[in-house]
């Protein structure tokens, strides 16, 4: 598959650290085993759509899911299949709600959409593109269950929204796009709406002239926690060192102990410099590993190994024939709250279980004031 040196997926770094496009370029890009059960969900929940907009008859659609389930048995499972038909859902809803405006709308599934008008050679592929008379419709299945994503802002969203547009502006009378974020498994729906003349704004007088410099290489480099995320030159890159060196700079003052003050100051530079300095000590790990790079001063040694059994099944056999009883030699746990939901299925689970199920207090944790989770409580303080 075609990748885009600009991609939209990636715009929220290239439109802030511009340089950084051509820096990664010596580094491969590396997949995850998150990234590759995100596409076979993908694929599953495009599978599922056209079931449901009569491209595929029930027969077509059986046969093909069963040969979907055995090609990715490895991240197929009923949670996938509870978030699929959640997102198909979602993104029927929309379309219905489109065609009772628009009799004629259009609905076209995993498009591709060309933005090369403000991004040199730029295109990608927009999970759904609804058209109808006055609106555009972008959505995007997002599979993860980290962090929520909003749709507002959303640069990648708002390149598809682009190139769509682009390309069927003389078909339809667009006048605005409204653009949604799905993550099924958080069970959070993020839209947002701009006019077009907005967009087309945006994309002339914000995106175009960032692009260019991004894809000559060119501009000042912008390292931060958004930029550096995805970065492949992150672990190496000496602006986002240099950030960080210079962000430790402190000047000790007397007395010798630091204030309260001193140390929240202190606390919003250490969490970034450990992780850059992880960054570097896992690239350099993965260099010696991988590629028998040796660093001067450095060696890699045996770590800490711990016993295991060569054979269960064998070492079961044995004491049994001793004589040992089952009971002696077998753990019986129940299985973890995610394992059981896992094998009965969301819906089963919270049939039997919900009433079963409590969530303690969870253990506090410092963050900056700008995390949107409320203050913690102590238990004690509430009564």
């Amino acid at each position: 598959m075609d990748h885009a040196k600009l991609s939209a997926s990636g715009a929220k770094r290239w439109l802030l650290c511009h340089p950084s496009i051509r820096l990664e370029e010596e580094f491969i890009e590396e997949t995850s085993s998150y990234a590759e059960e995100g596409t076979v969900a993908h694929a599953l929940a495009e599978l599922k759509l056209r079931l449901a907009l009569g491209e595929l008859t029930k027969a077509q659609y059986k046969k093909q899911l069963e040969e979907f389930k055995k090609e990715h048995s490895t991240y197929y499972n009923e949670e996938m299949e509870e978030a699929t038909t959640t997102y198909m859902e979602a993104v029927m809803e929309l379309y219905a709600e489109a065609k009772s405006s628009c009799s004629d709308a259009m609905i076209m599934l995993e498009q591709r959409v060309d933005f090369s008008k403000w991004v040199p050679e730029g295109f990608g592929t927009s999970d759904v593109v609804i058209i109808a008379d006055n609106i555009m419709h972008i959505t995007d299945l997002k599979y993860g269950r980290g962090v929520k994503v909003s749709a507002e802002d959303n640069p990648q969203l708002k390149l598809y929204a682009l190139g769509a547009f682009n390309e069927y502006a003389m078909l339809y009378d667009i006048g605005q796009v409204k653009m949604t974020i799905i993550q099924p498994r958080l069970d959070h729906i993020s839209t947002s709406e701009l006019v077009i003349e907005d967009l087309i704004e945006w994309g002339d007088t914000y995106v175009k002239p960032r692009a260019l410099l991004a894809y000559n290489g060119e501009g000042e480099f912008a390292p931060g926690e958004e930029t550096c995320r995805f970065c492949r030159a992150k672990h190496v890159c000496k602006a986002r060192a240099a950030q960080q060196l210079d962000l430790m700079k402190y000047e000790l003052q007397s007395p010798e102990t630091f204030s309260n003050d001193e140390v929240a100051e202190l606390l919003t530079k250490v969490g970034p410099f450990v992780e850059w300095a992880k960054d570097i000590a896992d690239y350099a790990y993965k260099q010696a590993t991988e590629k028998d790079v040796k660093f001067k001063g450095w060696k890699l040694v045996e770590g800490r190994s711990t016993r295991r059994y060569k054979d269960t099944l064998e070492v079961v056999k044995v004491l049994k024939a001793a004589g040992y009883d089952e009971a002696l030699i077998y753990e019986k746990n129940l299985l973890s709250i995610t394992a059981m939901e896992k094998a009965l299925g969301k819906k089963q689970f919270k049939e039997l279980l919900s009433d079963q199920v409590i969530k303690p207090q969870g253990k506090p944790m410092l963050t900056p004031k700008e995390d949107k989770r409320p203050e913690f409580q102590f238990i004690k303080d509430a009564f």
